[in-house]
């Protein structure tokens, strides 16, 4: 029978939106995916599914897929064969490393594409052109994380399954809005409150998750490291700290006690009353068993490494580390951007986190791979890469990222990679991004390939083929496959995504034991899993730390400000963030007819009384500068934002709220300040 002849049928898969993981069926009808269905038996989501989650299909068979090779001949783009496309981009990155180095050449991986992809990419990156200048866009979510994470506990990932919330005593949130921006981890959330687990909510805004809390803390944005802080003044004043699990299992505490001795009082800081810091603090330190979660309100700002190294400090001074109920975990953003980082896709690591400085790494690696002289520095990151455009930067692989929209400040975007000798995007729609290219290269959605997505909880997901790509478009994998032949590089004699994850485990101590025939049970398995018989390990640091001495690390760290600060010339304090029908920059979701309905402009919130003072009503257009940009949008007045602060939706590219935002950097994880930057704002009058 032949595929357009076949009756229906469900295809298990992974959502490709958020980082939770969420199991569904795509329901396939004659070669076209016609549905999903929510797979009942996924412990992850229990047959539940977001708006995303729901609509996901509706892309897939969208009339504006790419579907073949495009080039760029004099101004125009024009359609090639996949020969005449991939022998040009060949020889373009031949010609510029042959001439610049390794240096002259930026490839950067999404986190919404397989694990074997990003591998895939990263390792032809380092063995035909022995650089490390390739990342993965958690550079501009949670790097922070994984360099925060890595400092406090020695591995750069969740501690605990989302699941264990329900387990807990206490929950804190800080800096996540998970009911709108991770909806099947704010249900574990809503669970967890029907069983009477209280849950906090700490955050500048009063979000869909902050109502759904107990209390909620409202405090001036970036104020975090003086809040936790001041929290943990408090609890060692009041001898609530677990003095035993410090002694046996930590290091640095005298570090930490004496820096917090200096915020007892962080009322001008933060805003918030000594008094409701002192009993926050005593609550948390109170539970049996707390749980901290945490998403990108603590990690966008050039202070996010030191913040999610405080939340670390926080859980080890109350013994919150390694037992069911307890933990820091992040919540991850894009369905991939734990696996992107797991594979390598990283400047300063291979897979595993396996490091490239280390000489018996390298050369272990070189051994398996079949190759000599990988390279040892420290490349360049995503947003570095983006500076560097034109020098030393000559050619750029930018793989189904949409940096003109997502990354800071799009107007330097846009000027840098106008800089770029040559530049490939491979994606599976026409960007903003794709306009600056040479040569567009035409993927493969995720009904149409098959691979594995790893989620926030460091889960192992497969993710299956449902249908074929369309016209001539081909999986990412096989792209890079035949993009390595041209090269004339070896190692790459795979066939399926199947082959390529074997090479992951061949290379990947953490992952050796996770095959795909274990990841067809639903559960699946969590990293790291080092053998065909681990069972995998749901719950990290239970008897000691994943560091080379086996002790977590306190940190003595002080307040800072943020790298732009509201000011006469511009008077507000703007925060960005998620909405809840709409994923980054809705390449994807805006396909979605439901979607686009319930959400079809962006928008940004504003005070009441600030929007008085300046004459604007709830639904009126405004105009929005800073110092980089300007964009115009809607006014959506009320309060839950507090005076003199903004909060704008980053999803959409007519009102793109990274025309206004900071490129200034996290100094340890290189972290954009996306989430604080100084605007100002006037009402747009009507023509007369």
């Amino acid at each position: 029978m032949s595929e357009n002849e076949e009756t229906m049928r469900y295809v298990p898969t992974t959502c490709p939106y958020c980082g939770v993981g969420c199991g569904l069926n795509l329901v396939v009808n004659k070669g076209k995916v016609v549905g999903v269905e929510p797979y009942k038996r996924s412990p992850i989501n229990e047959g539940k599914l977001c708006p995303k989650g729901m609509t996901c299909w509706e892309f897939v068979h969208s009339p504006d897929r790419l579907t073949s090779p495009m080039i760029k001949k004099d101004g125009k783009f024009v359609e090639a064969s996949w020969d005449e496309a991939l022998d040009l981009v060949a020889s373009k990155f031949k010609e510029t490393y042959e001439k610049g180095g390794p240096k002259a050449l930026g490839f950067q991986v999404s986190c919404r594409t397989p694990n074997e992809e990003c591998y895939a990419l990263q390792k032809l990156a380092r063995i035909a052109f022995k650089t490390n200048n390739i990342d993965n866009c958690a550079r501009i979510c949670h790097g922070p994380s994984v360099a925060g994470l890595s400092l406090s506990f020695g591995s750069g990932a969740a501690t605990n399954p989302f699941e264990d919330v329900l387990h807990s005593d206490l929950i804190l949130m800080v800096g996540s809005n998970a009911v709108e921006a991770h909806p099947l981890a704010g249900r574990r959330i809503a669970q967890a409150k029907l069983k009477g687990i209280p849950v906090i909510v700490a955050d500048p805004r009063f979000t869909p998750t902050a109502r759904l809390a107990d209390e909620w803390l409202q405090y001036n944005p970036s104020t975090h490291i003086a809040l936790i802080n001041s929290m943990m003044y408090w609890i060692i004043k009041e001898g609530k700290h677990d003095a035993e699990f410090i002694e046996k299992r930590t290091k640095g505490f005298e570090d930490l006690k004496k820096t917090v001795e200096k915020y007892a009082d962080v009322e001008s800081i933060t805003g918030v009353p000594t008094e409701r810091v002192k009993e926050l603090a005593l609550k948390y330190a109170a539970a049996k068993n707390a749980v901290i979660i945490y998403c990108l309100g603590i990690t966008e700002l050039t202070t996010g490494t030191d913040n999610v190294r405080s939340l670390g400090n926080l859980s080890m001074l109350c013994g919150n580390i390694g037992r069911p109920g307890v933990g820091v975990n992040p919540l991850r953003g894009q369905n991939n951007v734990q696996g992107a980082c797991d594979m390598g896709a990283y400047p300063n690591v291979f897979s595993g986190y396996q490091k490239c400085e280390d000489p018996a790494t390298r050369a272990k690696m070189e051994e398996l791979w079949g190759v000599t002289g990988l390279a040892s520095d420290y490349g360049v990151t995503l947003t570095e890469q983006i500076t560097q455009c034109g020098d030393p930067i000559k050619a750029m692989y930018i793989f189904a990222l949409n940096p003109v929209v997502s990354y800071p400040d799009s107007n330097h975007v846009m000027r840098s990679l106008q800089k770029l000798d040559f530049l490939v995007v491979q994606d599976i729609f026409w960007t903003e991004t794709c306009d600056y290219a040479d040569v567009v290269l035409p993927g493969a959605s995720f009904a149409e390939k098959d691979g594995t997505f790893t989620s926030g909880e460091r889960r192992v997901n497969r993710v299956r083929k449902a249908v074929n790509p369309p016209g001539d478009a081909k999986a990412d994998w096989e792209i890079f496959v035949m993009l390595a032949k041209k090269l004339g590089i070896h190692g790459f004699d795979f066939t399926s995504a199947e082959d390529i994850w074997n090479d992951v485990r061949r290379v990947t101590p953490s992952m050796a034991g996770i095959s795909y025939a274990r990841m067809e049970k639903p559960e699946s398995v969590h990293w790291p899993c080092p053998t065909d018989v681990h069972p995998g390990t749901p719950i990290l640091h239970r008897e000691k730390f994943s560091s080379a001495d086996g002790l977590g690390t306190f940190f003595g760290l002080e307040h800072r400000e943020p790298a732009e600060v509201a000011d006469a010339e511009y008077p507000f304090t703007l925060m960005t963030g998620r909405i809840i029908f709409h994923y980054h920059t809705r390449t994807q979701t805006d396909r979605c007819a439901a979607l686009h309905y319930d959400a079809p402009e962006g928008f940004v919130q504003m005070n009441v009384d600030d929007a008085k003072k300046l004459g604007i009503k709830d639904g009126e257009k405004i105009h929005l500068s800073s110092r980089r940009g300007e964009t115009d949008t809607i006014a959506r007045v009320g309060t839950d934002v507090a005076p003199g602060v903004l909060y704008m939706s980053m999803h959409y590219g007519n009102a793109p709220a990274n025309m206004l935002t900071n490129t200034a950097l996290d100094p340890l994880s290189k972290m954009p300040e996306l989430k604080h930057c100084a605007v100002a704002v006037r009402k747009i009058e009507e023509a007369a």
